[in-house]
């Protein structure tokens, strides 16, 4: 849980501590907290220095001046884009309660991410990761599972690293994930990967779950604690031998199969857990990308 932010005299202005009690009553992630509390308190800092000391005289033309200035001082797109998504939601709940009569933010258009397709894993890689001979150590039987289940019900690997064995339903081959926003959905995994994920658990696990392993962990790292996003990294960087590989590549790559394959693109948002479909959308692109180059390639006329 969040722990009730530091009030200061400027900030009770701001209402930094009502907008963190918020939040966090409406079950927020921890991460998603911090990054608006942020973003407000850098907002807040900012227009004190332009002698606004509360958001109520904050106009529209302030509100670009601030745009401009995330912008002079080498924001990306991305980062700027993020931080007018949330000063939004803050001036949106600050409209609600009746702190202000107008909202600064409203018909402000947030800069445009870089429209960069997907990175997916190579035919190599994959087959590195999945059919390579890495022997039945334990540590090689829980990094084929790891990456059977990234590939196969392309998780995000902070979902990866939260699931419970009790999250498996064993007999059916669906993981019940909890992604972003605290939203559950659930996921099937082929045959295949429930195979990996069955001799982890039988074989593999038992051997280097240790005192310090909370209980009910699924994967563990080698001090035998939950596993983290930078173990999977740091293990996907000893098992492919060429070129670097992300674990979210893995995420781009299943869903982008999945469409190719001749998938819905709502069953596709349903898997992936997005919230809109316009996020989905992205993976048409990519297999419309490839397809081209394939086209390229191969057509004796290109």
């Amino acid at each position: 849980m969040v722990s009730r932010a530091t009030r200061t005299d400027e900030e009770a202005g701001w209402h930094v501590n009502e907008f963190n009690e918020y939040l966090v009553a409406h079950d927020r992630s921890i991460h998603t907290v911090r990054a608006y509390l942020s973003d407000v308190r850098a907002l807040a800092t900012w227009s004190r220095g332009r002698e606004h000391a509360t958001p109520q005289t904050l106009t529209k033309r302030d509100f670009r001046d601030y745009l401009a200035y995330l912008s002079a001082g080498g924001l990306n797109r991305t980062s700027s884009k993020r931080k007018v998504a949330s000063l939004r939601h803050f001036f949106e709940w600050l409209l609600e309660i009746g702190t202000i009569d107008t909202d600064p933010t409203l018909e402000i258009s947030a800069p445009k991410s870089a429209s960069n397709l997907p990175e997916l894993v190579v035919r190599e890689q994959l087959d590195e990761l999945l059919d390579a001979e890495w022997g039945d150590d334990p540590w090689a039987v829980r990094d084929r599972a790891i990456c059977e289940v990234l590939y196969g019900a392309g998780l995000r690997v902070s979902e990866l690293c939260s699931l419970d064995i009790d999250d498996v339903e064993w007999p059916r081959g669906l993981l019940r994930v909890l992604g972003k926003g605290r939203k559950e959905r659930i996921v099937p995994l082929h045959d295949v990967g429930m195979r990996a994920l069955q001799k982890w658990r039988d074989l593999a696990r038992p051997v280097l779950v240790t005192a310090e392993t909370p209980a009910g962990t699924l994967f563990v790292n080698r001090r035998g604690r939950r596993a983290t996003p930078r173990d999977v990294q740091r293990m996907l960087d000893q098992r492919v031998s060429r070129g670097h590989v992300h674990p979210h590549a893995l995420r781009h790559t299943y869903a982008t199969h999945l469409l190719e394959g001749g998938a819905d693109l709502r069953v596709v948002q349903e898997l992936l857990g997005h919230e809109s479909l316009t996020t989905t959308q992205i993976y048409t692109h990519v297999s419309k990308s490839r397809l081209q180059n394939v086209h390229h390639d191969t057509h004796p006329r290109s």
